[in-house]
């Protein structure tokens, strides 16, 4: 039975926004949900992999059952095993009595796996094993158990490259990547940003019993300029801060120094914010003056799409939405209409 519109929407009310780029990977979160395929979710540290994980569960037929998630990178090395497998009573040194692996609790469930990349190579075989058998043994016993697991898998490294270099089984590699999804950093749904920061600024007023009734335009410009490294994690790392520096209702700038070198604009070509500027004029206006401070060239090291931290072939599509185009000079020089390469336009 396939979840109904009510029980999709509630499957990612935690998942904020609305940019093309984010429900291109809801789209391919609803039609992967309701089968039982192996999920590889790729994407930078801090953009929501197990938000995204966790709305798969939600949207599938196993929804009820349980969701375990492990982290590979944080377990030692020498206890993963047991983690994921389970031992008996004296299997080694230490293993004071019989422990139950994520495996094995996950039956009938979905097992999500996070850091997958972190897995050493001697346990990679055992973990492909039992996702193509569904079986395994726990650690100290050699009764097989079988299991019914679902397995979603989450990484920020190119595995890929890890194939290549010998870092990882190639046979692993494509038995977790039935489905990829590749989540965008938060500097490729910039757009987004205004509504993460108001639903931060919402969650940590309630949770401290702040009262925080307005967010400058200038600080939300400066919240859209930044490339966010960290991105989401990182962004409501911040917006705590300020909630938490927040006097008289008004939510600073936590960005500070950093900001305004990296990212703003020079003094004698600051932007002016206006409160009943829409998200798409201020986009506009952003885009804009990045042409112009880089020549109206698109891409490249200089261009206004690196600039701007976006794809070239994002910025491009934007400036159709927006219908940009370089202005045509008195002398006749310029192109009208949107460049098509890394070129001036």
């Amino acid at each position: 039975m396939n979840p109904g519109p009510d029980q999709v929407e509630r499957t990612f009310e935690r998942i904020i926004g609305n940019s093309a780029a984010l429900e291109s990977v809801l789209e391919q979160v609803e039609q992967v949900a309701p089968t039982d395929s192996t999920v590889l979710i790729e994407g930078e540290t801090g953009t929501g992999k197990e938000l995204i994980a966790h709305a798969l569960h939600n949207a599938s037929q196993r929804c009820g059952r349980a969701f375990i998630k492990l982290n590979c990178a944080a377990i030692p090395l020498d206890l993963l095993e047991s983690e994921l497998f389970g031992h008996e009573k004296g299997a080694f040194t230490g293993a004071i009595g019989q422990k139950i692996g994520r495996f094995e609790m996950a039956d009938k469930g979905t097992l999500f796996l996070d850091e997958v990349g972190d897995i050493p190579p001697a346990l990679q075989p055992k973990l492909l094993r039992v996702l193509q058998e569904q079986e395994f043994e726990r650690l100290g016993s050699g009764r097989t158990h079988k299991v019914d697991v679902r397995l979603v898998a989450a990484t920020n490294r190119n595995l890929l490259k890890m194939v290549a270099r010998g870092q990882f089984r190639s046979d692993l590699y494509y038995r977790l990547n039935v489905f990829p999804i590749l989540l965008p950093s938060l500097r490729e749904r910039r757009e987004d940003i205004p509504v993460l920061v108001t639903h931060f600024v919402k969650m940590f007023s309630r949770r401290m019993g702040k009262q925080v009734d307005s967010i400058p335009a200038d600080i939300m410009a400066a919240f859209q300029w930044y490339s966010w490294p960290g991105n989401i994690r990182e962004l409501q790392n911040l917006v705590e801060r300020a909630v938490i520096l927040s006097r008289d209702g008004v939510l600073p700038n936590p960005l500070h120094k950093k900001q305004t070198e990296l990212m703003i604009p020079s003094p004698d070509r600051t932007r002016t914010f206006h409160s009943s500027m829409t998200l798409e004029d201020s986009d506009r206006d952003l885009i804009l003056e990045t042409l112009e401070q880089a020549g109206w060239i698109v891409g490249g090291p200089r261009g206004a799409a690196a600039k701007l931290g976006l794809k070239r072939t994002t910025l491009l599509a934007k400036m159709r939405r927006l219908r940009i185009s370089r202005p045509i000079a008195q002398d006749g020089t310029g192109f009208p209409g949107v460049a098509q390469e890394d070129t001036p336009i």
